[in-house]
């Protein structure tokens, strides 16, 4: 979204962590400076010290720069493209995700009218849910929106959820209410019936995922990764199996065959193989012929 030139007697700044000022088409925090500049928060003297520093443009000692939390990016003519908040920003397993973005990219699906994206959990079970408000009667399939995600956007900010809502919740300045999100029930309904466990191991399967995964429901052709699934809580999957059932997969198993019905099946060939008689070991003399009883 453009937000154009600043006006008269004021400057505007694109700069990045070490309020050093980023290239041309870099994004990086918008600073405000010049006399529209207030000189502080009232009353709040640590605010203030954090959002208020000294302007390193500025010919005049108590010139201060307003960090106003936007993430922006300058155009080649000059003007600033607005690409979000930094406050929501989160970290999910190493990477640096930016939930607007998300946001923007659910948008230009023809059946979302509107999105926001907040994460749920902590550490390194951080996981993105989406709450969207229809365009039409019927709001798009989970399934059809992670592949619409996927098309422009890498696979850690795809979310895990999705949830319908008439309505996003706003403050009374008409701004997306996101602490009232938070007490949204954030797991959606599975789209259809779920396909119950058909074997033992199918059952050990679903059990195991979900446990790791806080799933309610769970059927034998749901994708581990559709779930919220990613590499890390599947080293827990694979260590559970092989504690529980008492098979011993590669982490890859899981890629490879990500559905409950795939690793499954995985685990019975598994046992197969090891069950299989293994040929009783022979001697062989010296000239390499096999030592039998018949000599």
């Amino acid at each position: 979204m453009l937000i154009g030139r600043p006006i008269a007697n004021t400057s505007m700044h694109v700069l990045d962590g070490h309020r050093a000022v980023v290239p041309v088409g870099v994004a990086g925090e918008l600073y405000i400076g010049g006399a529209g500049v207030a000189r502080s928060y009232r009353n709040r003297p640590e605010l203030t010290a954090e959002r208020f520093v000294p302007d390193p443009f500025s010919d005049l000692p108590t010139a201060r720069l307003y960090r106003t939390g936007d993430q922006v990016r300058r155009r080649p003519d000059g003007s600033l493209e607005f690409r979000g908040r930094l406050d929501e920003q989160v970290k999910i397993r190493g990477h640096r995700v930016e939930c607007g973005e998300v946001e923007a990219a659910l948008r230009t699906h023809a059946g979302v009218r509107e999105a926001a994206v907040v994460a749920r959990g902590g550490g390194g079970d951080t996981r993105l849910v989406a709450y969207l408000v229809a365009r039409g009667a019927a709001p798009p399939p989970s399934g059809e929106l992670r592949a619409h995600l996927r098309r422009t956007l890498p696979e850690v900010m795809v979310p895990s959820a999705f949830v319908v809502l008439d309505a996003l919740p706003l403050t009374p300045n008409g701004k997306l209410d996101r602490a009232a999100l938070a007490a949204v029930e954030h797991r959606a309904e599975p789209e259809t019936v779920p396909v119950r466990p058909r074997t033992a191991a199918e059952e050990a399967v679903a059990a195991i995922w979900t446990e790791v995964l806080g799933c309610v429901h769970v059927g034998v052709a749901d994708n581990f990764f559709d779930l919220g699934g990613h590499s890390l809580n599947a080293t827990q999957v694979i260590s559970r199996m092989r504690t529980v059932m008492e098979v011993d997969l590669p982490l890859r198993a899981l890629f490879e065959g990500p559905t409950v019905a795939d690793l499954a099946r995985t685990v019975e060939e598994c046992r197969t193989r090891r069950l299989t008689p293994v040929p009783p070991l022979v001697p062989l003399r010296r000239d390499g012929a096999a030592d039998t009883d018949d000599e």
